[in-house]
């Protein structure tokens, strides 16, 4: 997404501040670091993995996505963003989240993926579920939208899979400036805490 939600929140100042607050503490993420830009950059060059994310640091070069990993850190710094990784059991980045914030909407959209050989386990359900449930528990935000390339058949099943509602399609925006037609869902703090309650 290369924008807020279409649905606009107002937050209020005190909200906007815990919202920067808890982006900046990051709890329970391991932020990337210099260190991750390695395995984020073995992560990116297998097209399965990159081809239907549309922000990622193209072309993929230690240097594009040391930069990418410093932009985020930077924006994480303002309380805008947060770029964890996820290692496998030998501490290799076996995929990574990208969350970007924007405190003042109250709102916020997830990106992410995982090596190739950890797909189709029913473990990218979870944790985008998982995911979800952070940004409104730990972050506080109250709505978040997703977006996906109209082929891309796993991410979309994922996303419905957690509840959310589509509204359409949205033009998007990569850093290089192409675009590209997208599927968009909306889900709010209250629809996700109606679908969990126990």
């Amino acid at each position: 997404m290369s924008a807020p939600p279409i649905t606009v929140m107002t937050a209020s100042p005190a909200e906007e501040a815990a919202i920067r607050a808890a982006v900046r503490a990051a709890e329970g993420r391991l932020v990337a670091g210099p260190e991750h830009v390695g395995g984020l950059l073995a992560l990116f060059l297998d097209p399965q993995v990159s081809d239907p994310i549309y922000d990622l640091p193209r072309p993929f070069t230690r240097e594009s996505v040391a930069a990418w990993v410093a932009e985020s850190e930077a924006l994480r710094q303002e309380g805008r963003c947060i770029l964890s990784v996820n290692p496998d059991g030998a501490g290799a980045v076996a995929g990574y989240s990208r969350i970007t914030v924007w405190p003042e909407r109250s709102s916020g959209e997830l990106a992410g993926a995982r090596r190739a050989d950890l797909q189709n386990s029913g473990e990218g359900r979870r944790g985008v579920a998982q995911s979800i449930a952070w940004m409104f528990e730990v972050l506080g935000l109250r709505l978040i939208g997703l977006t996906a390339a109209l082929d891309n058949v796993r991410s979309a099943k994922a996303i419905d899979a957690a509840g959310f509602r589509r509204m359409g399609e949205v033009e998007t925006v990569r850093p290089d400036g192409a675009t590209r037609r997208s599927l968009y869902w909306e889900l709010t703090r209250g629809e996700w805490e109606r679908m969990h309650r126990l």
